[in-house]
């Protein structure tokens, strides 16, 4: 299903993007790997090209690029692409009243403008060959909101909103979505996490560092697409909340009002 498929992750160059990379690599894709640290995504390109896949990197900024370029290089490695990735994101760790409207901004800027802006880029060379796969990297945090999460969870309650208007217009070009959302992974997204002030968390949240392997939720997310799903939940017992979200809503908001968020 993925042999000689070009695939183009963003975000790859750790956590689960790079997870995904190496997975993929194993199955004979064709992959483009884009984040921002060129050094980082040269140690990914290596893994892959050790399992003798075909890796090429593309580093760029997600909120300071110029898509229709940065496509258009991406097209040039192989000279299509069959799926993309949105896998690029940022966490918040900071209370709503806390946090200035500009890291909202900053937030929505690279979770949701810059990801619909790379799709919307890729859109007019799937819908050329009536055929492609777009991922969409949601999070638990799309389908109820969190403390010091605010930002973050709107951000990718947007991305749903979006994605799912999306399918809907492609079905007739043979175009598919999955929205993926993860619970908790054990990835550096609490690392990278902001604060009110912008600075970043710098620290493993006791809930990341108890989360799954991000091998295992990328093998997860694959197997979600031979099955050709539209949404994916993948999540330990933080799942449960979501089950509680819909049946109890009132035990939720107490819970969600009295717990942690960071454990």
């Amino acid at each position: 299903m993925f042999e000689n498929k070009v695939i183009w992750i963003t975000g790859a160059s750790s956590g689960i993007g790079e997870a995904l990379a190496v997975e993929f690599s194993k199955l004979g894709a064709k992959l483009i790997l884009s984040a921002r640290r060129e050094d980082e995504l040269k140690r990914v390109q290596e893994i892959c090209r050790s399992s003798g896949a075909t890796a090429e990197i593309l580093p760029f900024d997600l909120t300071a690029a110029d898509f229709t370029t940065i496509t258009q290089s991406a097209t040039q490695f192989y000279g299509t692409i069959d799926m993309l990735i949105n896998n690029s994101g940022i966490s918040q760790r900071a209370t709503a009243a806390e946090t200035p409207l500009e890291i909202d901004r900053q937030i929505m800027e690279l979770n949701y403008f810059a990801n619909i802006a790379l799709t919307k880029s890729v859109l007019p060379t799937m819908i050329d060959k009536q055929n492609g796969l777009i991922v969409v990297m949601s999070s638990l945090s799309g389908k109820y909101g969190w403390k010091q999460r605010s930002a973050y969870s709107a951000s990718k309650f947007a991305l749903h909103g979006f994605y799912e208007s999306l399918q809907a217009e492609l079905v007739k070009d043979h175009i598919h979505v999955l929205i993926v959302c993860p619970g908790r992974v054990k990835t550096n997204i609490s690392f990278n996490a902001l604060k009110s002030d912008g600075s970043k968390h710098n620290q493993m949240d006791l809930a990341q560092e108890k989360g799954i392997p991000a091998a295992i939720c990328a093998k997860k997310i694959i197997r979600g697409i031979r099955k050709n799903k539209r949404e994916l939940i993948i999540a330990g017992k933080e799942k449960t909340l979501l089950l509680i979200r819909r049946v109890i809503p009132a035990l939720y908001y107490k819970i969600a009002a009295n717990r942690d968020p960071n454990v």
